[in-house]
């Protein structure tokens, strides 16, 4: 794929470099802001310098900083909206940088997917550009479905393959440090987002990072029960602590960068020497897990948060307890974990941050309560303050960051962007609508032509993995993780029906062409067939060894096909639950199938990164596509059997030739892919990600397409 205008071309290279390197900041020396505004909206120049091998995408959004000189500030020609348009286009290219740096040519789409939702003549002109020059088989977004530039989100950083539980930035702020249940430690390029170094070492997640007061040296802490000691320029691993007997939760060094405090789940805190890694002190009194540290900036008192919702001060010299601060309160049936702690730096006052949902202020030299913050839904899982101790801002597991002023506990910010996943996507047969399952425990109904959301359906009681539509448009079957299906209806959305008789999580839902009966699959192992007119159970499969993920029928409606994380796919006899054929072959659990339109092939996406081709009548595998890095987590087939796309962990839509396996066209996400449709028109593409997102894109160009 390429999207590079001609004329490009025909510049001798040395021109064309000059040129590339020069231009921007040529126009703001000599004056010609218009033609300053004018290259970086044009989408060549943009396209042409992330292209060439010496400057890429970092070197382009710099060209963008020149907005700030003097010399475009002071311009008689200065006009606000252009300047407006270059920083959105700035952010849009920070937002995209490390797409951008993996594949160049995802530059249309992420423009696309960031900005079309901005009416700035400048970008829509560009944009427009942008399309005309994609000339080959790409997927184009139809919605700012991508985070947009302007908001409070500058860059991400990805990259871990997992889970990331930690974070800390240099002292020269120019670095972030990031530890992930990947089992790694990464530094990255705060400025450009590049990953810079990989540490690994460590045989479980990495809890808590952080960096020595010269900024010389990493400490991480384990689920492997230890610390490591890293050098930063290098990644050599320089010393190993060992002595805890459980996970080490949390770390601290103290101001003077010579002892490093560790928390751990085997209920201490323990005290180091960072140059020997030999073990000072250990501080018992803790009846369950330590979860956070922190230590006053005159180092002289150790704050500890638990498990069970306790603070302790604690005095470093002597490893004597000084006082426990009790007041986070706890769910039914649940405990409060205190996640975080800091320390106001006058050192005169304790945040902490509970699964209680709260955020406390407790008076260090009495261990008094002074106030509490309530605003946040779910626990609190990180609290920071501003340097100048007037703020204290909270990170939350519903997925917000609130920013409250110390002195009054008001709420002053909140910052959203991110919602609950949504895991399951299907199209209504005339392709007007969309229905979508969340982990947010609802199914909305949206308008493919407009994306706006027409009806949301409430009922379940946890989240919702399964949609499915039957044939005649009127009902919407839902899955759910409270294990039960339930029908509605699509015009109204009022709840028709409940199924219950499953013993676990509904993971997959099909309903056989004619209309009358729905297929569950379910954490369960089994396969349940219902009536889809009275909800009676009409039969169950069993066989499986583990729980089932995906359902198909075939268009004939006689046989059922079922993924399993037992890692094989199962044929059934739908008519009396016999079962037919067992396909072998995924090295993990298999999370999706499909069956092509003529009935003969069976398509499967797995753990294992790899999607399979199988014949149905034989079981026989035919082809095995490999091209996502991490898991496959859905699979769909064009109406004409031509094609598969396919939705992974990696963040990427696939396109790919049935009859020969090769990748046509991708699209990169932000966040996991967890369930994709295909219109009846072939070419329109709904994917759900696991940040909330819907995406809607056409396929353009695609051969045998219907454009």
């Amino acid at each position: 794929m390429r999207n590079i205008n001609e004329k490009s071309l025909t510049e001798s290279p040395a021109f064309q470099r000059a040129r590339l390197k020069s231009l921007p900041y040529s126009l703001v020396q000599s004056g010609q802001l218009p033609r300053y505004y004018q290259t970086l909206t044009d989408f060549d120049f943009l396209a042409n310098k992330i292209n060439h091998p010496e400057f890429g995408v970092q070197s382009l959004i710099e060209d963008y900083d020149l907005i700030e000189q003097p010399e475009i500030l002071n311009h008689p020609e200065y006009q606000p909206e252009k300047v407006k348009a270059l920083k959105l286009i700035q952010g849009a290219l920070g937002l995209s940088a490390q797409i951008l740096r993996e594949d160049q040519t995802q530059l249309v789409a992420q423009l696309l997917g960031r900005m079309l939702c901005f009416e700035l003549p400048e970008i829509q002109a560009m944009l427009e550009q942008a399309k005309q020059r994609q000339i080959s088989p790409w997927l184009r977004p139809l919605t700012s479905s991508l985070t947009p530039p302007g908001g409070r989100l500058l860059r991400t950083l990805s990259g871990h393959r997992h889970s990331v539980n930690a974070v800390a930035i240099t002292p020269d702020g120019q670095q972030v440090i990031s530890g992930s249940c990947d089992e790694t430690i990464k530094v990255w390029s705060l400025a450009t987002g590049s990953e810079l170094q990989t540490f690994t070492g460590h045989r479980h997640s990495v809890n808590a990072v952080t960096i020595t007061p010269d900024g010389q040296q990493v400490i991480s802490g384990s689920y492997d029960d230890t610390i490591k000691v890293w050098s930063l320029a290098t990644g050599e691993e320089l010393r190993t602590f060992t002595g805890h007997s459980h996970s080490v939760n949390a770390i601290a060094i103290t101001p003077d960068g010579q002892q490093v405090i560790s928390g751990s789940c085997d209920e201490t805190i323990k005290v180091w020497s960072l140059a020997t890694g030999s073990e000072l002190r250990t501080f018992t009194g803790n009846s369950d897990s330590v979860t956070a540290i922190a230590i006053t900036p005159d180092g002289q008192q150790v704050i500890s948060g638990s498990y069970y919702g306790t603070i302790k001060v604690w005095c470093l010299a002597t490893g004597s307890e000084l006082r426990t601060f009790t007041g986070h309160s706890s769910y039914v049936n649940a405990v409060a974990i205190v996640n975080a702690v800091a320390i106001t730096p006058d050192g005169q006052q304790v945040i902490s941050g509970s699964s209680d949902n709260t955020i406390k202020v407790w008076s260090l030299a009495t261990g008094s309560e002074l106030r509490t913050f309530t605003g946040h839904r779910y626990g609190v899982t990180a609290v920071a303050i501003t340097p100048d101790g007037q703020q204290v801002i909270s990170g939350s597991s519903d997925n917000t960051i609130k920013v409250w002023s110390l002195a009054t506990g008001s709420e002053l910010r909140t910052f959203t962007g991110n919602s609950d996943s949504v895991t399951a996507i299907a199209i209504t047969p005339d392709g007007q609508q969309m229905i979508s399952g969340s982990e947010d425990e609802t199914i909305k109904v949206w308008s493919l032509a407009t994306g706006s959301e027409l009806r949301t359906f409430t009922g379940h009681s946890d989240s919702v993995y399964a949609v499915a539509i039957t044939p005649d448009g009127q009902q919407v079957i839902s899955g759910s993780y409270d294990k039960t299906i339930k029908v509605w209806s699509l015009a109204t959305g009022s709840e028709l029906l409940t199924f219950t008789g499953h013993r676990s999580w509904v993971n997959a839902i099909a309903i056989t062409p004619d209309g009358q009966q729905v297929i569950s699959g379910s954490e369960d192992k089994t396969i349940k067939v219902w009536s889809l007119a009275t909800g009676s159970e009409l039969l169950t499969f069993t066989g499986h060894r583990s729980w089932v993920n995906a359902i198909a029928i075939t268009p004939d409606g006689q046989q059922v096909i079922s993924g399993s994380e037992d890692k094989t796919i199962k044929v059934w006899s739908l008519a009396i639950g016999l079962e037919l054929r067992t396909f072998t072959g995924h090295s993990f659990g298999v999370t999706a199938v499909a069956i092509t339109p003529d009935g003969q092939q069976v398509i499967s996406g797995s753990g294992d990164n790899t999607i399979k081709v199988w014949c149905l009548a034989t079981g026989e595998e035919l082809r095995t596509f490999t091209g996502d890095s991490y898991g496959v987590k859905a699979v769909a087939i064009t109406p004409d059997g031509q094609q598969v796309i396919s939705g992974s962990w990696d963040t990427t839509i696939k396109v790919w030739c049935l009859a020969t396996g090769e990748v046509i066209t991708t699209f990169i996400g932000e966040s996991s892919l967890l369930c994709c449709a295909v219109a009846p028109d072939g070419v329109t593409i709904v994917a759900g990600d696991e940040s909330g997102r819907l995406h809607s894109l056409r396929w353009e160009g695609g051969e045998g397409s219907e454009l």
